[in-house]
């Protein structure tokens, strides 16, 4: 009588692929970089993140800069200047009264709600 038995896991490819060393090497080395590593793939997501909104801010800042530029030169004008001082800050001329009349739900913002 035949006293051995046959292993039924014997004929099975997944379990010949798993039982390869460099299949578990692969895996490790693969589970190491996505998320142990200091350079891991989310890290680098994260990080990518940050640089594009740190470059959408520099593009608005540049803009700013370039609106408080054209604000500028439109002040070395001092028609400019008497006009700015004026509509932002209510001065006047020593000669003139000025009138302030606001409405009820009048939405123009006064120094004080600034």
């Amino acid at each position: 009588m035949n006293t051995k038995m046959k292993n039924p896991f014997k004929d099975k490819s997944w379990l010949k692929f798993l039982g390869n060393k460099y299949v578990w090497v692969l895996l490790f080395f693969i589970i190491w970089m996505l998320f142990l590593d200091n350079y891991s793939y989310f890290d680098h997501r994260f990080l990518d993140n940050q640089i594009h909104e740190l470059k959408d801010n520099k593009t608005y800042y540049q803009e700013e800069i370039k609106k408080d530029q054209e604000h500028i030169k439109q002040l070395k004008n001092p028609e400019q200047i008497e006009k700015y001082a004026r509509e932002k800050y209510f001065m006047k001329k020593d000669s003139e009264d000025i009138y302030i009349i606001q409405f009820e739900g009048d939405t123009i913002k006064t120094q004080e709600e600034e």
